[in-house]
C-alpha cells in the first residue's frame, strides 16, 4: 500500500468550465397587456345549441321549443287578425254605414227643403200648414244629421270641412227663404229673385258639399268592408306550419319508441287544429255575410237614394220652372240653349231615374231580392211613368199662355192634387223610403250574421293556443323524464 507523504498537499481538483458571458439585459418597455380574445354570446350560444343537438335530450328540447313558439305565434297572429277584422266589421254596422246613411238623409232633408220651399212660394197665400212643417222639419233634419256627423265621423279632415260648410251655409238658405216668401206675400215680384238666389246657393254649393261628404262616407264603408272581409292569410300560414311541426315531432317520436301517441302532443295538435278550422270556417262565414250585407244591402241603398236623389231635384226645378216664368234658359253654347233652364235640369233627372230596365229605378229594381223589396219600387216606377205624362200637360197648358191652369197640374187646386203631379211625387217619395227602410233592415240582419260568425274568435284563439303550447311542452318533458 502506498501513502500519500506526511505534509504534501492535496492534488489540484479539476476547474469548472466557465459559463459564457451574457450581456447584460435592459428592462423591456412597457406596452399593452394581451388579453385573451372574448367569444360574443351569439357564438357562444351557437356553440350550445351544436352541443346540445348531438344529444336525444337537447334536440328534444330545441324541438319542443321550436313547437311551442310556433303555437302561441299561431295564437296570437290569429287573435291579433281577427280583433281587427271584427273591429272593423263593427264599424261596418254600427259606424260607417249609419254615417253613409246620414250623409245620404243630409243630401235628401235639403233637397227636400228646396223642393217644399219652391212649392210654398207657388201656393203664395193658401200655403198649407203641413207644407210649412215639411218645410221645417227638413231643416231640423239636416241640422240635427249634421250635428251627427260632426260627432261621429273620424273623417278624414275633408268632412270635417263639408259639414263645417254646411253649418254655415244652412242657417243663410233658410234666411233666403224666408225673404222670398215675405215679398212673394206682399206680391211683390222680388220675392221670385230672393227664391231662385236662395236656390242658387243650394243647387251650386250646399247640396255639393253634401254630395261630397255622402262620398267620402261611402269611401270609409268600403275601405271597412275592406278591412273586415281580408283573408287572415298571415294566420293560416302560421297554423299550417305550427300543425306540421307538431304532426312532423309525433312521426319523429313514433320512429324512434314505437309509440303511437303522445298524449301532450295530441292535445297541442288538436288545440292548433280547432284554432285552424275555427279561423277558416268563421271567417269564411263572416266574408259571406259581409258580402250579402254589401251586394245586398249597401249597393240597393245606393241605388234607392241615387233614385229619391233625382225625385226630388226633378220636383224642385218642375216647381222653379213656373217661379221662374221662362226667365232663366239655357246658355248660348251649351246643347239645348235657349230653352228653359229648369225644365231641361227636370228632363235630365227623369233620365237618370229611368224605369224597370234602366237608370238608377232600374238598377234599384234588379237589385231588390224580394217581393218586400219589389213592391215599392214597382209604385216608384208607376208614379214616375205617371209624372211625366201629367208634366207634359202642365208644360203644354204654360205654354200655351194659361198659367193657373199649368200651376194648379203641378201643385193641385183648392188643397187638391190628386190630377197633379205633386200627388205622382208624394207617391214615388213615400214608395222609396219605404224600399230604404227595408234595404236598411235587410243589410243590418246581414251584418250582424257576418260579425257574429267572429264572435269569440280572437279570445278562443288566445287561449287555445296557450293549451296547444302546455301540450307541447308537457309531451316533450314526458319523453325528456325517461333520460333522467
Amino acid at each position: 500500500m502506498t501513502y500519500l507523504p506526511s505534509g504534501s498537499a492535496a492534488p489540484p481538483s479539476p476547474a469548472a468550465p466557465t459559463l459564457p458571458a451574457v450581456p447584460p439585459q435592459g428592462t423591456p418597455p412597457p406596452g399593452p397587456a394581451v388579453m385573451p380574445e372574448r367569444r360574443s354570446a351569439r357564438a357562444e350560444l351557437t356553440d350550445r345549441l351544436r352541443s346540445a343537438s348531438t344529444t336525444e335530450p337537447g334536440r328534444l328540447r330545441i324541438i319542443g321549443a321550436v313547437i311551442a313558439v310556433l303555437v302561441i305565434a299561431f295564437g296570437a297572429v290569429t287573435a291579433w287578425q281577427m280583433a281587427e277584422r271584427s273591429s272593423a266589421a263593427d264599424d261596418v254596422l254600427h259606424r260607417s254605414a249609419p254615417l253613409s246613411s246620414d250623409a245620404a238623409a243630409i243630401y235628401r232633408s235639403l233637397a227636400d227643403a228646396n223642393t217644399a220651399a219652391a212649392s210654398g212660394f207657388l201656393a203664395a197665400n193658401e200655403e198649407s200648414p203641413k207644407l210649412r212643417q215639411r218645410y221645417q222639419d227638413d231643416l231640423d233634419m239636416a241640422a240635427e244629421k249634421l250635428s251627427t256627423a260632426a260627432g261621429a265621423s273620424r273623417g278624414s279632415g275633408q268632412s270635417a270641412r263639408y259639414i263645417e260648410k254646411l253649418n254655415k251655409l244652412l242657417p243663410e238658405f233658410a234666411e233666403r227663404i224666408e225673404s222670398a216668401r215675405t215679398y212673394n206675400r206682399q206680391g211683390l215680384p222680388l220675392g221670385g229673385a230672393y227664391l231662385r238666389n236662395a236656390n242658387d246657393l243650394m243647387q251650386n254649393e250646399m247640396l255639393p258639399a253634401a254630395e261630397d261628404l255622402y262620398e267620402a262616407e261611402k269611401k270609409q264603408l268600403n275601405a271597412d268592408y275592406a278591412d273586415a272581409k281580408a283573408y287572415p292569410w298571415g294566420a293560416i300560414a302560421l297554423g299550417v306550419v305550427a300543425i306540421g311541426g307538431l304532426v312532423w315531432a309525433q312521426r319523429r317520436n313514433y320512429r324512434r319508441t314505437n309509440r303511437v301517441f303522445n298524449h301532450g302532443m295530441v292535445v297541442a295538435t288538436a288545440a292548433g287544429t280547432v284554432v285552424l278550422l275555427w279561423l277558416a270556417v268563421g271567417h269564411t262565414f263572416a266574408y259571406s255575410g259581409l258580402s250579402g250585407s254589401y251586394d245586398d244591402g249597401v249597393r240597393s241603398l245606393n241605388a234607392l237614394n241615387d233614385a229619391r236623389i233625382s225625385i226630388l231635384q226633378a220636383r224642385s226645378s218642375e216647381n222653379l220652372t213656373l217661379v221662374s216664368r221662362g226667365a232663366v234658359t239655357v246658355p248660348e253654347g251649351k246643347p239645348k240653349a235657349g230653352e228653359d233652364f229648369y225644365d231641361v235640369e227636370f228632363q235630365k233627372q227623369m233620365a237618370a231615374l229611368g224605369d224597370k230596365t234602366k237608370g238608377t229605378l232600374g238598377a234599384a229594381w234588379k237589385l231588390s231580392e224580394d217581393e218586400a223589396g219589389d213592391a215599392p219600387v214597382d209604385r216608384t216606377v208607376f208614379a214616375v211613368t205617371e209624372w211625366k205624362k201629367r208634366h207634359t200637360a202642365a208644360r203644354t197648358l204654360d205654354n200655351q199662355g194659361n198659367y193657373d191652369a199649368a200651376l194648379a197640374g203641378v201643385i193641385g187646386e183648392n188643397g187638391d192634387q190628386s190630377k197633379a203631379t205633386g200627388d205622382c211625387f208624394d207617391l214615388a217619395d213615400k214608395s222609396l223610403d219605404k224600399a230604404i227602410a227595408h234595404e236598411q233592415q235587410d243589410f243590418r240582419s246581414a251584418a250582424e250574421d257576418g260579425r257574429g260568425a267572429m264572435t269569440g274568435l280572437p279570445v278562443g284563439a288566445a287561449v287555445l293556443a296557450v293549451l296547444g303550447a302546455t301540450g307541447a311542452v308537457l309531451g316533450i318533458g314526458r319523453r325528456l323524464s325517461e333520460y333522467r
